[in-house]
């Protein structure tokens, strides 16, 4: 198994849900900016990219990271999405959360209704950026799952997948604050996060060879542990699991005769994956 000096890590396999490997999945934590996988997933299910956001006096001058918004300014949501996916601008957040729902408290309502529709039993959300915070707290496991709700969005690789980008013209350098970008072959996203609280976090994802696997990481100790760590899951994955295609199922019974029923047969209804590890 992969060797993490992390509190808490998870690896999934991404196609299928499949647990692969875990340690202390299940214990409530906090988890710094891997928060803001979650108000991703709010706003690209109730928000149009080409909305415009005029920046709210509240969204100005948010503790921690931030992409220097100013009151008044405008925006489209895309334009804010890169700045919570690249540099986990707090400021961010609290535009597109204001935008969304009206008030910080109004979006981290909708914020733990996903959540629990998502099945999220050790998660409850307090603010959208993920500042240390009472009652702010998920596991590994649930950070697993939100992170597999948002790539089933696959326009949030635009942003998680970029290194580098540009606001304001060319003026406001925004640069992703996950290294193993430049690091790891098959990364794809997702989202870092640290805090005092927290520590060290990362929700990673990557594909080679059309398998894809995403290993979480709450409460390293450094940042370095983080990667590492992370490194590690995948390089473990990658090494020991290999997807293939189902096999098809052939002379599959169409409807199923019912005794003693009113109906004489009823219709089957097969579900079949198209992966399998």
């Amino acid at each position: 198994a992969p060797a993490t000096g992390a509190h808490s890590a998870i690896l999934i396999h991404a196609d299928t849900g499949e647990v692969l490997y875990e340690h202390n999945a299940d214990d409530r934590m906090l988890i710094a900016s891997t928060t803001k996988i979650m108000p991703a997933i709010v706003v690209l299910e109730n928000c149009a990219l080409d909305e415009e956001v005029e920046v709210d006096s509240r969204s100005v001058g948010a503790e921690g990271s931030s992409m220097y918004l100013k009151a008044g300014e405008r925006y489209t949501v895309e334009d804010l999405l890169y700045g919570l996916m690249l540099v986990s601008g707090n400021d961010a957040a609290l535009a597109l959360a204001i935008h969304t729902a009206g008030s910080v408290e109004g979006f981290a309502r909708l914020m733990n209704e996903k959540a629990r529709e998502l099945g999220m039993t050790g998660s409850h959300f307090e603010n959208p950026h993920g500042l240390d915070a009472e009652g702010h707290y998920s596991s590994a496991r649930d950070v697993a799952a939100m992170s597999l709700a948002l790539l089933r969005h696959p326009k949030i690789l635009e942003y998680s997948g970029i290194w580098m980008d540009t606001l304001r013209g060319g003026e406001t350098q925004l640069t992703n604050t996950n290294k193993m970008l430049k690091s790891y072959a098959g990364i794809t996203g997702l989202k870092t996060g640290t805090t005092n609280g927290a520590g060290v976090c990362i929700s990673a994802s990557a594909v080679r060879d059309g398998m894809g696997l995403l290993a979480v990481v709450l409460g390293s100790p450094s940042s370095k542990e983080r990667f590492e760590s992370a490194t590690a899951m995948l390089d473990y994955g990658f090494a020991t699991f290999e997807a293939g295609a189902f096999p098809q199922i052939t002379g599959r019974a169409d409807t199923l005769r019912v005794t003693g029923g009113v109906e004489q047969q009823v219709a089957l209804d097969y579900t079949v994956p198209e992966k399998m590890l």
